[in-house]
């Protein structure tokens, strides 16, 4: 018996300013659809209590980590307050290659990155409705300083002069219709012609030949 090839799957980027709400809208993306493969990450943060090595990263040492970056083994990575962070490049493209829905919510600079390197995922921009209520969602989280919030909403015009290179923009706006706007451009990616050639084949193999004979 023949086993049919897989087509690739998909690898879905999600990012935007801090405060637009792009965890929210991919964690409750997760929960709808639970086939979806969320990339672990490699860090040489220490580990906290309650985390699992495996499940809520990859903790190593930064010495392990640069060895891994001078083999190019991350599609993204990134340094934040002097510990390292980087997405596994074979996990991830293992996961695709084997027909999966993957998601990376990851920081701007990281998505430029891996379009770098995997040009053909499917880049999400998730933006608030105004840098008003940017504002007003950090300051609301009550987890940093107004020095940190000040220095965030400085960085959002740098952030938003990037969003011509997403293939997408949503405006979180209202969070169940900014997550449903998100379902349907992975499902419509997963619909798309290109991603389904091994399918188109085996329909035509099987039963397109068989009437045309």
């Amino acid at each position: 018996m023949t086993v049919r090839k897989k087509d690739e799957g998909v690898l879905l980027v999600v990012s935007g300013p801090s405060g637009a709400g792009k965890g929210t809208i991919c964690n409750a993306l997760r929960q709808l659809h639970p086939e979806i493969r969320y990339s672990i990450s490699v860090t040489t943060r220490p580990q906290r209590v309650g985390e699992v090595d495996g499940v809520n990263y990859f903790f190593t040492t930064e010495e392990n980590f640069r060895k891994m970056l001078a083999e190019d083994a991350f599609l993204e990575y990134a340094e934040v307050y002097t510990n390292l962070y980087g997405t596994p490049r074979k996990q991830v493209l293992d996961m695709v290659k084997d027909g999966q829905t993957v998601l990376l919510e990851i920081d701007i600079q990281g998505a430029m990155q891996v379009k770098k390197k995997f040009p053909s995922g499917i880049f999400i921009y998730v933006v608030p409705p105004s840098l008003q209520e940017l504002s007003h969602r950090l300051y609301a989280r009550d987890t940093d300083t107004q020095e940190v919030i000040q220095a965030r909403l400085n960085k959002v015009t740098d952030e938003l002069a990037l969003a011509h290179k997403y293939d997408y923009i949503v405006v979180n706006d209202k969070l169940d219709e900014a997550v449903d706007k998100v379902r349907a451009i992975m499902v419509a990616e997963r619909c798309k012609l290109s991603r389904n050639q091994e399918q188109i084949n085996h329909i035509f193999d099987r039963y397109i030949i068989k009437e045309v004979l």
